[in-house]
Parts: C-alpha cells; sequence; structure tokens
C-alpha cells in the first residue's frame, strides 16, 4: 500500500494537526504563568510546547515524503480540544487530559500504521505515546502541587534553586526574593515526579 492511499496518511495529518494546536496551547499555558510571575513554571511548559512541535515536525516530515509533488490538501475530520482558559492551575489538569488523550489516539494510529505496514511510522507513534505519557505524569505533578499549595513548601527538607542566577540553599521551604538576585519566588526551580 502506498502512503498517500492509505489511513496512516490521514492519521498523520490528524496528528500534526493535534501537535500544533498543542504546542500553541501550551503556548498560552506558559504565557498565563510568566503574567502570573511562575517563570520556572513557565520553562517547564515552554520545554513541553517545544516537544509537541517536534511531534508535528517529525508528523509533517512523514506527510511530505508520501509523494515527490506538492501535496495540496488533506481533508482531515477531527475533533481538538478547546477547554482551557485563563486559571493557570485548572489548565494544567486540563493538559494531563489532553496528554492522555493523545497517548491514546497514538496507540490506535500505531496498531493502523502496523497493519497497513508503516513499520517506521507505527514505530513514531509508539514513541511519540510514550512522551505524551511524560508529559501526561508531569502536568499532573505540576497541577496537584499548585493546587495543593505544596510548590515551594515541601514536608522535607530540598535543595531549591533560582533559576535567575543560579543560587542554591536547602530548607523546607523556598524563598519569596532569592537572596542572591532578588528574583521573586516564581524564579526558583520546580521540583517534579518526573522531568
Amino acid at each position: 500500500m502506498k502512503l498517500l492511499e492509505s489511513k496512516t496518511l490521514q492519521n498523520l495529518a490528524r496528528s500534526f494537526a493535534g501537535e500544533t494546536q498543542a504546542s500553541t496551547r501550551y503556548k498560552f499555558i506558559e504565557y498565563g504563568a510568566r503574567n502570573e510571575g511562575y517563570n520556572a513554571l513557565a520553562e517547564v511548559i515552554d520545554k513541553i510546547a517545544f516537544n509537541e512541535f517536534n511531534h508535528g515536525r517529525m508528523f509533517y516530515t512523514y506527510i511530505q515524503q508520501a509523494s515527490p509533488k506538492m501535496i495540496e490538501n488533506i481533508d482531515i475530520s477531527a475533533g481538538y480540544p478547546f477547554k482551557e482558559k485563563w486559571n493557570l492551575v485548572e489548565n494544567l489538569k486540563l493538559a494531563a487530559d489532553d496528554e492522555e488523550h493523545d497517548r491514546n489516539l497514538y496507540k490506535e494510529f500505531e496498531k493502523v500504521a502496523r497493519e497497513e505496514g508503516f513499520e517506521e511510522i507505527a514505530n513514531l507513534f509508539a514513541m511519540t505515546a510514550s512522551v505524551e505519557e511524560c508529559h501526561k505524569k508531569l502536568f499532573l505533578d505540576l497541577y496537584q502541587q499548585f493546587s495543593s499549595g505544596t510548590a515551594y513548601k515541601k514536608d522535607k527538607t530540598v535543595k531549591w534553586k533560582c533559576s535567575g542566577c543560579g543560587y542554591e540553599a536547602e530548607s523546607k521551604e523556598a524563598w519569596d526574593k532569592c537572596p542572591l538576585c532578588q528574583a521573586e519566588q516564581g524564579f526558583v526551580m520546580l521540583q517534579v515526579a518526573s522531568k
């Protein structure tokens, strides 16, 4: 079967559209984090947005390889989430839900690609699904920390580091202002379970 005539091509196009939208949605969340003074959180989310951009780039690369000629259009019918509003903490939970959805979708797309004989693309879907699972766990961890008020306060002593100047100190709670550069608490790097 040729890729140009396959369901896998449709799935690549849906995946490309979904990943580029996810990247943009996460940039909105990053923007919200920066506006609320959470620079370190914004940096974490920025890395995830860049991951999503690269997923989209890989899907697009396979679409381009489907034909030596320009592909004028690929009609796709798919729903995409528009749940996030301007509530930073809630958006972290919604992003985790989106990542779970994408992981499940890519598992389905992997199966179709294997059935159609596109092993390399099936492997791409499988690897992307595993990354989406990591993203889900990270977003859930961030959501739990920010919703419970434990992002900058721990039960045990941990090492806190300023993302602005690199200053480090150990304590149960992060400083309000960095002792070295006077950056606000939102510049303190986060302690996350799965980075």
